[in-house]
């Protein structure tokens, strides 16, 4: 999965900024998610994903090019790539790894989305397999009490070597309301892996799908 952050130019108007690259992205066969930025009153981001990664260079980007050229550019800072990952327990290991991601984006009941990467403190990974355990046991819990009460959605994607700020992990919140994301994140502060492991996070892309594709790149 694949986030870029996006700023429209006053010249352009933002609806049909959003229509025509959506057209593009239906035209282009490739699943994605467009978000309007809460925070930017004329930002947005695309979100694509694909079991392929040529798929980001070959159709992303091309589909992209007459976009730019009509006053579309690129935020960087907001530029987010991950693949998703198990953490060996998962009895559906296809539907955790594929499935999910995408059902989970694709929603339409939970239109409102955090987008965030993240880096841990190289000492986590010298603790022993056990410590590590029961830290993200406690981190998990968490996550779950929120999709149980279908408040918060969460994507994880790993990152290590394909991020240009050397993070490792990308986290999406995905849910029906904004608040309760914001409030997962709170509520994640305590936890052991955040209070005294967590390198950096952020920045945070906050935004609301307008738009919602789902092609054969998937």
């Amino acid at each position: 999965m694949q986030l870029i952050g996006f700023e429209c130019s006053p010249q352009a108007g933002l609806a049909a900024m959003t229509e025509s690259l959506g057209a593009a992205l239906r035209a282009a066969n490739l699943s994605a998610v467009i978000y309007e930025d809460v925070n930017h009153p004329r930002g947005f981001a695309l979100l694509t994903f694909s079991e392929s990664p040529e798929d980001f260079v070959l159709k992303v980007r091309p589909a992209l090019e007459a976009q730019t050229a009509r006053g579309l550019s690129v935020r960087p800072e907001l530029s987010m790539l991950g693949r998703t990952y198990s953490s060996g327990f998962e009895q559906d290991l296809e539907y955790w790894l594929l499935k999910r991601p995408q059902e989970t984006v694709l929603n339409a009941a939970w239109p409102w989305a955090i987008w965030y990467p993240l880096r841990r403190k190289g000492g986590f990974e010298r603790l022993d397999a056990r410590e590590k355990g029961g830290i993200m046991r406690e981190h998990g819990s968490i996550g779950r009490s929120y999709g149980e009460a279908d408040l918060a959605h969460d994507v994880r994607l790993a990152c290590h070597g394909l991020d240009q700020h050397d993070n490792d992990f990308v986290i999406g919140l995905i849910g029906e309301k904004l608040h309760p994301l914001s409030h997962v994140v709170q509520a994640m502060r305590a936890t052991r892996q955040t209070a005294e492991f967590m390198e950096q996070m952020g920045p945070f892309f906050v935004g609301r799908a307008v738009f919602r594709n789902r092609g054969s790149a998937a």
